[in-house]
């Protein structure tokens, strides 16, 4: 189950000034599955009206409804093994998004599997929060405890030419558990709880 204020810890940061976003890469896809052009950019290189753009976006997938739509799953031993996706995440996450090859690979794994009637972008996000630690009271102090380095994926519909609309579906990973990551455990967003996109379970190997 997640506590929904690991959530909230998250996308309280989720704002221009606050924010310590590293990174963002996605691609297009047209409605008939095929590649469409792709990105990778540091993500304070964008406008500031850009970055506010692209934070609601990914905000709306950890702030979504816990356990609802935004569920959690544990990648067994033997979905953890060599060339699986979990290995995949962990080298997109552990290299910040900059290796091209690696995110290549991964769209071309949902364009092949993803279903959808219409045009959709893949985003990816790229966050290294530095958790501050609490004192006995509960009070946050300067020092930290973990930096907790992390990926927020959107698949969002266009709403216009290269323009992503709210997410239907996505993921966080590692998942954020008791203020710490845990690299087994990935947490899953579908906006239509009762209609999901069932393929993205497959794609994640879950």
């Amino acid at each position: 189950m997640i506590n929904r204020e690991d959530m909230l810890e998250l996308t309280r940061r989720m704002t221009l000034a606050r924010t310590s976003f590293t990174r963002i890469a996605g691609c297009y896809v047209d409605r008939d599955g095929d590649f469409d052009g792709s990105f990778n950019t540091n993500f304070r290189k964008l406008s500031a009206p850009e970055q506010t753009k692209q934070l609601k976006l990914a905000k709306e997938i950890p702030f979504s409804a816990t356990n609802v739509n935004l569920k959690e799953y544990e990648y067994p031993a033997g979905a953890r093994r060599q060339g699986s996706m979990w290995q995949l995440l962990m080298a997109m996450n552990e290299c910040g998004l900059k290796n091209d090859a690696l995110m290549d690979t991964f769209y071309d794994i949902v364009m092949e599997r993803y279903r959808s009637n219409s045009d959709y972008a893949i985003l990816v996000f790229h966050d290294r929060y530095d958790i501050p630690a609490k004192g006995s009271d509960g009070e946050r102090q300067w020092e930290s405890e973990e930096v907790f380095e992390y990926m927020i994926c959107a698949i969002c519909p266009l709403a216009g030419e290269y323009e992503p609309g709210k997410p239907v579906c996505g993921f966080l990973f590692p998942a954020f558990a008791d203020r710490s990551g845990d690299p087994s455990r990935i947490d899953v967003f579908q906006m239509d709880a009762d209609r999901p996109h069932k393929e993205l379970m497959e794609i994640l190997g879950i």
